[in-house]
């Protein structure tokens, strides 16, 4: 009688396998190799909803500025008495001659409204699949700046220049040429839904200067380096030349992001260093452990 072994199987009428390992040890082996696969799906639904709470959390801060719409107006006027003070009060300028040509405001309408929306996202996605580990401090810094601006918005609301005499509504303007609402950047319809007041600090300058920053930093071609210069620089033009910002409020958004990335920065170096490089190199791990198991043998291979 063939033993077990030699790959005989007692509940196969004696007759071997046509593989060279135990049922039971290919089983084990698939499994190994699939762990990778379900850890990064899993994660990346977690990092998914992740995202989707914060921007919850954004879109609810609306609920704490009603009310507040004189504090907001107050606000706004100190802030161009400060830049005035400053001599760098050139909002106005900017957007009194942005608004002026439709072949300029037009395209400044369309990217203060989407940039935000499209680019932010696609450099988290390129960071996940190119350069996964560092992703998580690189999203970990921009939640965190997310919530300081959050918390900005809430302590200090700020009416932005588009509201304030002097200063043209561009988006208003122009708003048969997009789908935004005559309220905010939102869509129709749902520009009741935001928070007009949160012009201090900028998160579309912060968003921008954290995108250039991790184009800059990991970006293997000049191109994608050189757009990581460009863009949060075009991003300041833009929220100015509309009239949705101050240049006080695109420094306060640089701001949040340089603070998140030193409490970041903190937080990580008071972590022993085993736990930090357990969760940097967790996955890729898995995957090297399963990349070094032997592929079961076959009928072929035998």
């Amino acid at each position: 009688m063939t033993s077990l072994a030699e790959g005989v199987r007692p509940d196969r009428g004696g007759h071997p396998e046509t593989g060279g390992a135990p049922r039971a040890t290919v089983t084990r082996l698939g499994r190994l190799r699939a762990l990778p696969a379900r850890l990064i799906r899993r994660r990346g639904l977690r990092e998914l909803l992740l995202i989707a709470v914060v921007y919850s959390i954004y879109d609810t801060s609306r609920f704490f500025v009603e009310g507040r719409q004189a504090t907001a107006f107050a606000h706004a006027i100190k802030v161009l008495d400060a830049e005035s003070a400053l001599d760098f009060a050139w909002e106005q300028t900017v957007n009194q001659a942005i608004s002026a040509h439709r072949i300029l405001a037009v395209p400044a309408d369309y990217m203060y409204a989407t940039l935000h929306y499209l680019v932010t996202p696609l450099v988290l996605i390129w960071l996940w699949r190119r350069h996964r580990n560092d992703y998580s401090r690189a999203r970990t810094v921009l939640m965190v700046a997310t919530v300081f601006g959050l918390i900005g918005f809430t302590l200090m609301p700020v009416a932005p220049p588009r509201m304030l005499p002097g200063f043209v509504d561009t988006m208003a303007r122009y708003s048969d040429f997009g789908w935004w609402s005559h309220d905010a950047s939102a869509p129709r319809g749902v520009g009741k839904f935001t928070n007009e007041f949160a012009a201090m600090p900028s998160l579309h300058v912060g968003w921008a200067l954290w995108c250039g920053w991790q184009l800059v930093r990991h970006g293997q071609h000049r191109f994608t380096q050189a757009f990581g210069v460009f863009y949060p620089a075009l991003t300041v033009l833009v929220v100015v030349a509309t009239g949705n910002h101050y240049l006080l409020d695109a420094v306060a958004g640089a701001a949040v992001v340089l603070l998140a990335w030193m409490a970041v920065s903190g937080v990580q170096r008071l972590r022993p260093a085993k736990v930090i490089d357990l969760n940097a190199h967790r996955v890729l791990d898995l995957q090297d452990v399963a990349a070094h198991v032997p592929a079961p043998r076959t009928s072929a291979t035998a």
